[in-house]
């Protein structure tokens, strides 16, 4: 055994966030971590880390462990290089390499100091850090980075940041690994080297993740639900079969707690009849006996909080009518996406036409010989998006994918701002058209807002009219509570920023959904619910994505950018 978690208590700004989770993770073990947005998943991995330590539980670790850890936002280390950032969080090495250049300043003959520098020297050697650069560089280029060692952290686009923190695990030598939502943002060819490093390297791993593709090739699962730990053995497959079971049960606990608690309050009035009617004092003081025994069990019963339910909607069909029926009147309540323009125009109005478009950056001299660091991204696309239009944009990380968004926002709207170049060809976009964007990342000009202001500035930055009840309604709808309102957009975990994203896309009353990335740190029921409403929107959807389930149920015409 590597770890063996007991947080028997966590709390987050007086909110009860942990109450009971426990599990352990044993040598070479793949574990898939899920549960809802907000219910403290990212939290166990900082108490994990140490970075947390204001909880009540107990964390054993094999002796001399090491862990590795990802990140799950990058605005922090957005000015720091690519080799600066893997090698600067890479266990020990920042630490030992100090100590090599600088003890021999200054240890003379102070036999400590010269203990301390050939232990150092010796740990140095033995994790191979003499030639990791070079190993890092190699590596880069393996994983379709080359040349990206000296690049900033800003100038990477998300998916490839989440490569340059995987190679940073890869080189951390260490036991056990602790990723958060890696995949966020991934290529399909990146998500792929990931998938066959998950599968073939030596270590456990420990990975908070609701991408589909990834469940599918854990040896476990640990669902967080209800301040609680779930385990589940098998992959994500397994899961939902498991869960299924497991869910229709639990909803017929429950629903006979309900019934026998129903039926207590029902000779709890029926005993304080007959006491008041009684004038024997023996049998009035045995009413008053069965009614204090009703109301006990009765209080006992009011205890038991109502469980999350859940079961995805392929598992669904599965469920005999009452089962269904009865989950129907149990289930978790879940976000509520309203996707409400319909479109009276019978005709495929043109939305946006692209004709032989070549674009990239720089000057087109310097970026056909790749030089000032000027590129061309694609060249000669073609497509049409009218009024029922389906698009994915399908690309290599670096491709171009979110250039041409921001290239077609800004023929819409024409202070978008854009710092690209268009070659060759046209693009023409109806400017009259409502259109809703789903980033990868919240803007930053938002982060230091608290959430209500947030929201109130996105709806009047748009000449849009919104009331305080509005705004509340709207949270609620989007499953953030009443002390969530006050929270900054910095300090909103991965998830609430995405449902907040999801506020902002449908806020115009948009023809036109454009989404990068949309399933990125939603929950497994927050994407269900986003794909429902997407089959259900009568407009037209570009987006792009590399869940690979989420991609054939939306399905649409494939647009491929390349060069």
């Amino acid at each position: 055994m590597l770890l063996d978690v007991n947080i028997s208590e966590k709390s987050f700004n007086n909110k009860s966030l942990i109450k009971d989770v426990k599990f352990s993770v044993n040598e070479n073990e793949i574990i898939g971590i899920i549960g809802r947005n907000g219910v403290g998943k990212s939290t166990i991995l900082s108490i994990l880390t140490g970075k947390d330590s204001d909880y009540t539980g107990n964390i054993i670790k094999k002796k001399n462990l090491i862990m590795a850890s990802s990140i799950q936002e990058y605005h922090s280390v957005k000015n720091k290089t690519v080799i600066n950032f893997i090698l600067n969080d890479l266990p020990n090495y920042a630490n030992l390499k100090y100590k090599i250049e600088h003890l021999p300043e200054v240890m003379g003959d102070n036999l400590r100091l010269i203990n301390e520098y050939t232990e150092a020297l010796n740990k140095f050697h033995q994790n191979n850090f003499h030639f990791i650069e070079d190993k890092i560089i190699a590596e880069l280029k393996d994983f379709g980075l080359e040349n990206f060692q000296n690049k900033k952290m800003k100038e990477l686009s998300g998916g490839q940041k989440r490569l340059v923190d995987v190679i940073k695990i890869l080189h951390s030598s260490a036991d056990i690994a602790l990723l958060d939502e890696p995949t966020n943002f991934m290529d399909y060819q990146s998500k792929n080297i990931f998938l066959n490093w998950l599968k073939k390297s030596s270590g456990a791993k420990l990975i908070i993740t609701h991408d589909r593709d990834v469940l599918m090739n854990v040896d476990k699962i640990i669902e967080i639900k209800d301040q609680k730990s779930y385990i589940f053995d098998g992959n994500y497959e397994h899961y939902l079969k498991v869960n299924t079971e497991r869910t229709s049960g639990n909803i017929d606990d429950y629903q006979k707690k309900q019934a026998e608690k129903n039926n207590l309050a029902d000779k709890l009035k029926n005993f304080q009849r007959m006491k008041e009617k009684a004038r024997d004092p023996n049998t009035i003081k045995r009413f008053k006996r069965l009614e204090n025994n009703a109301r006990e069990k009765i209080a006992i019963l009011d205890k038991t909080e109502k469980p999350s339910f859940w079961i995805d909607a392929e598992s669904l069909n599965s469920l005999k009518n009452n089962q269904l029926a009865n989950y129907d009147k149990f289930k978790a309540k879940n976000i509520k996406i309203n996707t409400q323009y319909s479109s009276k125009d019978k005709s495929k109005r043109n939305f946006i036409t692209i004709n032989s478009l070549t674009a990239g950056y720089g000057k087109l001299e310097d970026a056909l010989e790749s030089k000032n660091n000027a590129k061309i991204l694609f060249e000669n696309l073609n497509f049409t998006v009218n009024t029922h239009s389906k698009i994915e944009l399908f690309g290599l990380n670096g491709a171009g994918k979110t250039t041409l968004i921001k290239i077609i926002l800004h023929s819409i709207f024409t202070d978008y701002p854009i710092n690209s170049q268009i070659y060759d060809g046209y693009i023409k976009a109806d400017r009259d058209i409502r259109v809703g964007l789903y980033s990868q990342e919240v803007s930053e000009d938002m982060f230091e807002l608290e959430l209500k202001e947030a929201v109130e500035n996105i709806y009047k930055s748009q000449n849009l009219s919104i009331t305080e009840s509005k705004i509340r309604q709207l949270l609620a709808q989007y499953l953030f509570l009443e002390e969530d309102l006050a929270t900054k957009v910095k300090d909103l975990s991965g998830g609430q920023k995405a449902r907040l994203q999801l506020i902002k896309m449908l806020s115009t009353d948009p023809q036109l959904l454009i989404l990068d990335e949309p399933t990125s740190h939603l929950d497994l029921p927050s994407i269900e619910e986003l794909e429902k409403a997407l089959l259900s929107f009568n407009g037209a959807i570009i987006y792009v994505s590399h869940d690979n389930i989420f991609r054939k149920k939306i399905g649409g015409e494939k647009i491929e950018i390349k060069y």
